[in-house]
């Protein structure tokens, strides 16, 4: 197999990048001041210590979602082959609903829903 093209693809990949990115380097405008070199914390000084620790509650929040997000994610290419598929793919998505299901009557039950 010729992998040449391959090569010459790669090859002004990396010049293309690199030369975009020393032309931004050369033309882009600079101002320097003390201000500038500060984190930035929404513009707002802080006032005693900045960190703080989250309550478990709200990381287990957004790992439902998440779940729940993946799940649509996996729920598209099933809808589109759903006539493919048959009964054997409902059924697999089926079982598929009925365990997430399962999972978020269990984050109920548990309390992980409530915003306290």
């Amino acid at each position: 197999m010729n992998f040449t093209l391959l090569v010459v693809v790669l090859l002004t990949a990396i010049a293309f990048v690199g030369i975009v990115i020393a032309l931004s380097n050369a033309i882009a405008p600079r101002s320097y001041n003390a201000q500038k070199m500060e984190p930035y914390e929404c513009g707002i000084p802080t006032r005693g210590k900045s960190w703080m620790q989250f309550r478990v509650g709200y990381y287990l929040f957004a790992i439902l979602f998440l779940m729940f997000e993946v799940e649509t994610v996996f729920l598209f290419p099933w809808a589109v082959i759903t006539r493919e598929l048959g009964v054997a793919g409902l059924f697999s998505v089926l079982f598929f609903l009925i365990i997430l299901i399962l999972g978020l009557a269990y984050a109920w039950r548990k309390g992980a829903l409530e915003w306290k």
